[in-house]
């Protein structure tokens, strides 16, 4: 396993507006409204939208239920495919390693992802599947898009569920 060191904000493109990742950003939202941590992920293909996702793995009891998952799988039924060449996905969250399996075995074009996870990211932060020449299929990687929208997004979740921990402590 190769390890990588974090990315230092110089290495990340400076926020800019994409329609694919407000998408997305929609779908975290969505998640965050059944109480599930809040990413979303699209999967786009010729300009358009054909698979959509958010995290669903307590309201499922799914482990796999991650965004990027639930939109892999949204697009290849669409397609009558597994393969999802020529797509790319955006997700508001640097993938995990499982995801990152995923989306390398869908054959995607590219993964642009808003906020890296210093815990768990498989696309640079913690480790890079990507990178590694020994795979049969690299997808490329564009990070930091729309950055601080999706870090507040999370941010602000995380608040809330410490002050509702809180307030139910509380006597």
């Amino acid at each position: 396993m190769q390890v990588t060191d974090p990315l230092s904000p110089a290495d990340l493109p400076v926020s800019a507006s994409s329609p694919w990742m407000l998408a997305a950003i929609e779908c975290a939202q969505k998640a965050a409204e059944l109480g599930e941590v809040p990413v979303g992920a699209v999967v786009v293909k010729d300009g358009e939208i054909i698979g959509r996702g958010y995290n669903q793995p307590i309201s499922r009891h799914d482990p796999t239920a991650h965004a990027e998952v639930m939109a892999l799988r949204q697009a290849a039924r669409l397609l009558g495919n597994y393969r999802l060449v020529g797509c790319e996905l955006y997700v508001t969250l640097e993938p995990c390693a499982m995801c990152s399996g995923a989306i390398q075995h869908a054959r995607l074009a590219k993964v642009v992802y808003g906020a890296s996870d210093p815990k768990t990211g498989a696309c640079g932060s913690v480790l890079d599947l990507f990178a590694h020449p020994q795979l049969n299929h690299h997808t490329t990687v564009e990070r930091g898009v729309m950055a601080d929208e999706c870090v507040q997004l999370l941010k602000d979740f995380f608040a809330r569920r410490r002050a509702e921990q809180k307030a139910a402590k509380a006597p």
